[in-house]
């Protein structure tokens, strides 16, 4: 017998190769991960992570699909599709959701126009293959809270909704009722505007909401939920501030019909439009579902690049070429049964200064539901008792105007928050002056005064004041009730010297100027011109007077008083008002915030000012009862 011939030299690299490779990784094991990469791979899918999620590669490796899936999605869609339709589990149709997002994709970054005109169709096959797995009636029950599959099929139906209604000119949103032939049969949808309190010819696009970032403002508040939220861009007006050139708006495709109906090319859907500050959840069938809504987006959108920002300083110098007129305007059309809230802006300010707090209160899904938010504009170079006057009159004419029969309860619970000299204005609303800042101003009273009974009239309008009856809480923020330690003589100064006054506010200083009383006259340096800087003088009795004056027995007031710095606060000032000046007797609450003179953008104030809300509410709900 022969004996093989051993080639030493081979055996010894095998056995090199062997010690090597019993030093290296197995073909099955496992590696320590963080917290973090666990989480980041447990829950990697295509709209994170841009890979098929755990959950989707098991359906396409049960068939035998998971490696065909990369040379040839397209074919393992159909037949994923086909596989939908005679078997009756759920994971089929969540493994759609998924590989029609991840094709979708693929073919949104192709080079030809044909891939890229495809892709549409695949993103809203997505949307609707989520919406299947979520509430198509099968064998198999559908998924509950603590299946991420749950969310994540949300979240395909959302954004695929996005993508799938972007069929417009670069990409623009299509949003119309129409037929949409798809890779695998049709969908026929129509437009359903019933929840929109707002005409489609109002608006000049709609933009999603997740197709922007927000900067200054300090929380985005979203509620999570089904539908595509929207920036309703509305067409330009004049009335930068009235009832809000940008809206929030989300679209939800109710569809009907189930997956073999829409194979068939029977299936119908209606997509439908909703108020985001009005709707928060929608009913399908024998449940309610949470809408997905995005309130701040709009108004960063708006704010964008806005000349609004400019407003407040050019209108105090009076400078402003394209001004928006003074007066009332509504952040949001007028709905019966809500409480007004009235935000009046301060000196050199605009209503732009409101959108920290605006942005707050009306994510609190009470304070939306149970109030309306409305802005007053005004030159605030003006004196102060003349921008009270057009105040008092525009709210007057605005609850005339909505509610002319008086049956809206809510409107006679207004309440009316005023920051700085816009808590001046405030003030003006809710109490009964008499006589008394006419003697502080000229030292007599008014029948005594040897003027034309024109003249007359104008003093009794600005002077003599009666508080309006549906102010019910004034809330002041920052408020100079005695005065601005700013506002001494070389600012007031300056300020006639760069500020421009319309020619009403020159004719009526000049016209009472005479009458003034010598104490008035030496304040003001012997200038007949007066502005809004003259009136917040400490040394001005008309402030003094006011401040004495207590609100009317229906009106509950607050305040809320900003010191800078951690001492006694009764001691401190914020930098423009001391303590001693905005504190006021009598008040239902006092609230002392650490902050500068814009306390209003402080999250403390803004959690006050809910509270005041609140209890506001509760009160005049029980008022409400009694009078019916």
């Amino acid at each position: 017998m022969i004996q093989p011939k051993i080639n030493y030299r081979a055996v010894a690299v095998l056995l090199l190769c062997l010690l090597f490779l019993s030093g290296c990784a197995t073909p099955v094991g496992v590696r320590m991960v963080s917290p973090r990469e666990a989480y980041q791979g447990s829950n990697a899918n295509p709209l994170g992570a841009g890979v098929a999620s755990d959950q989707a590669k098991y359906v396409l490796n049960r068939y035998y699909l998971l490696q065909k899936f990369d040379r040839d999605p397209a074919a393992v869609i159909a037949d994923l599709h086909e596989k939908a339709l005679k078997d009756d589990r759920r994971d089929i149709l969540y493994a759609l959701a998924e590989t029609s997002y991840l094709y979708a994709g693929e073919l949104a970054k192709g080079t030809s126009l044909e891939d890229r005109g495809l892709a549409p169709d695949y993103f809203l096959l997505s949307s609707l293959y989520a919406y299947y797995f979520l509430l198509e009636e099968r064998s198999e029950p559908s998924p509950t809270a603590f299946d991420h599959r749950a969310r994540n099929a949300v979240d395909f139906y959302n954004y695929g909704l996005w993508q799938g209604l972007a069929t417009g000119v670069e990409g623009g949103l299509v949003l119309e009722g129409r037929t949409r032939k798809l890779p695998f049969g049709q969908l026929s949808m129509s437009l359903d505007t019933a929840n929109l309190p707002w005409k489609m010819e109002d608006f000049e696009k709609f933009e999603p909401a997740d197709k922007y970032e927000i900067r200054g403002i300090a929380v985005r508040n979203r509620t999570p939920g089904v539908g595509l939220p929207l920036i309703g861009i509305k067409k330009k007006s004049s009335d930068m501030f009235s009832s809000g050139q940008a809206v929030p708006v989300t679209a939800f495709l109710r569809i009907r019909g189930n997956l073999a109906s829409l194979s068939a090319g029977g299936a119908t859907a209606a997509l439908e439009l909703y108020s985001a500050q009005d709707t928060s959840m929608l009913p399908l069938k024998d449940r309610l579902l949470p809408l997905e809504t995005d309130l701040t987006t709009p108004l960063a959108y708006v704010l964008e690049g806005s000349e609004v920002w400019d407003f407040g300083l050019s209108a105090f110098l009076g400078r402003e070429i394209n001004k928006t007129a003074d007066g009332l305007y509504m952040s949001e059309p007028y709905r019966p049964g809500r409480i007004p809230v009235v935000f009046v802006h301060g000196t050199a300010s605009s209503p732009i200064w409101w959108t920290e707090m605006w942005n707050t209160l009306r994510f609190d899904p009470l304070i939306r539901q149970k109030f309306q938010f409305w802005y007053f504009v005004y030159t605030s170079n003006k004196l102060v008792v003349m921008s009270a006057a057009d105040l008092r009159d525009a709210l007057r004419e605005k609850v005339a105007e909505l509610d002319p029969q008086g049956k809206d309860t809510a409107l006679q619970q207004m309440v009316v928050i005023g920051h700085s000299q816009g808590g001046l204005l405030t003030k003006l609303t809710a109490v009964e002056t008499g006589e008394s800042l006419v003697r502080a101003m000229s030292g007599k009273n008014l029948d005594s005064l040897k003027m034309p009974e024109e003249t007359k009239a104008k003093v009794r309008r600005l002077a003599i004041i009666q508080p309006l009856p549906f102010v019910k809480q004034v809330i002041f923020l920052s408020t100079p009730h005695r005065g601005s330690f700013l506002s001494k003589r070389w600012a007031r100064n300056l300020a006639t010297m760069l500020v421009r006054l319309p020619a009403t506010l020159l004719q009526t200083t000049t016209d009472v100027y005479g009458y003034l009383t010598d104490d008035i006259k030496r304040i003001l340096g012997g200038k007949s011109v007066m502005t809004s800087a003259d009136g917040m003088s400490p040394d001005n009795p008309l402030l003094t007077t006011l401040a004495e004056i207590p609100l009317a027995p229906w009106v509950k007031g607050h305040s809320i008083i900003a010191v800078k710095g951690d001492g006694d606060p009764k001691r401190g000032n914020d930098g423009v008002v001391e303590y001693t000046s905005a504190h006021l007797d009598g008040m239902e609450s006092e609230f002392i915030v650490r902050s500068n003179h814009s306390s209003q953008l402080n999250p403390l104030a803004i959690d006050e000012v809910r509270r005041i809300l609140v209890e506001h509410l509760r009160a005049s709900s029980q008022d409400m009862v009694k009078e019916k």
